[in-house]
């Protein structure tokens, strides 16, 4: 007898499943209006419909896909929790992710982290997701901690301060070649690490030649992966965490050295907070808290 079933699905983990599918034998791509993608399996038919974030399973076979693919209890329904416990990457790879480089205050701060089999379920279990997506500062660095905790888990955090930012900008000339270079310093530290892990995940954050050049100027022996919204994978999301809490943390004990306030962003207000800061402590002092080839510059020192 013929079962249907209908899963909402985010777009994340939708493309996870995609992924799964692809590499699985006995699944062929088909050809559906509508759809992101849809494959022919063992007695079972699978669609994404993306303008509804819904994952339709039809056939005979749906049982048995939801039980052994998704690893979902039929009688039980499905949940968005074990939906997601079952699309996470659980082969060794790297995750590296940055926090900062769209603020004109602090550091840019890059960090990495080691996920496998052994220590995908504990970050997953930790909360780990895209930093962006947890509001509460405090919360990020309480599962930051928990990260380092971890058994089996191996991370790498870079923090590049303004002086030295501003220093690194002027040599390179460009971010997205400062960042890679950030991101395959990080990367190279991690597999000092962990040898045996040949695979790591990055945010696409610019042509993905530029990373893989940096990458290998330091001759790592790994196979580099670059896609949008690579937070979805719990490893990225693990490192956007840890990125994020020291970038904060920065941010807090600067501010309260030098008794100023450093809002995030680049907008009114925190030009109006770094002339604050220059009225304070003087023009030749910024450049040790924020990052001087923003615009938000040019607004500020003509204006003390």
């Amino acid at each position: 007898m013929a079962s249907q079933y209908s899963i909402e699905l985010s777009a994340a983990d939708a493309a996870a499943l995609h992924k799964k599918l692809a590499a699985r034998a006995g699944y062929e791509p088909v050809a559906k209006e509508y759809t992101d993608f849809s494959y022919v399996g063992p007695k079972v038919n699978v669609s994404y419909y993306p303008k509804r974030k819904k994952l339709l399973v039809q056939g005979s076979g749906a049982d048995e896909f939801l039980e052994f693919v998704l690893l979902l209890n039929p009688a039980s329904g499905s949940s968005a929790a074990s939906l997601q416990k079952a699309l996470v990457d659980r082969t060794p790879h790297f995750g590296v992710d940055e926090s900062g480089k769209g603020d004109y205050f602090g550091p840019l701060v890059i960090a990495g982290v080691y996920s496998d089999e052994q220590t995908a379920d504990a970050l997953l279990k930790l909360g780990c997701k895209d930093s962006k997506a947890i509001p509460d500062d405090s919360k990020i660095a309480a599962i930051a901690a928990k990260i380092t905790k971890v058994p089996g888990i191996a991370y790498e955090v870079v923090c590049i301060g303004p002086k030295r930012y501003n220093e690194l900008y002027t040599e390179f000339g460009n971010l997205n070649r400062l960042l890679a270079w950030g991101h395959a310093r990080v990367i190279a530290a991690l597999h000092e690490k962990v040898p045996s892990c040949t695979r790591a995940l990055s945010d696409q954050f610019a042509n993905e030649w530029v990373l893989k050049t940096a990458l290998g100027k330091r001759r790592v022996p790994v196979q580099l992966e670059q896609r949008t919204k690579a937070e979805s994978d719990v490893a990225v999301a693990a490192a956007s965490i840890l990125a994020r809490a020291r970038f904060v943390k920065w941010m807090l004990d600067t501010a309260s050295a030098s008794g100023c306030n450093m809002p995030l962003g680049c907008a009114a207000h925190v030009v109006k907070a770094a002339q604050a800061f220059v009225h304070q402590h003087g023009a030749e002092r910024l450049p040790d808290v924020a990052k001087m080839h923003f615009k938000t510059t040019a607004k500020v020192l003509p204006l003390v």
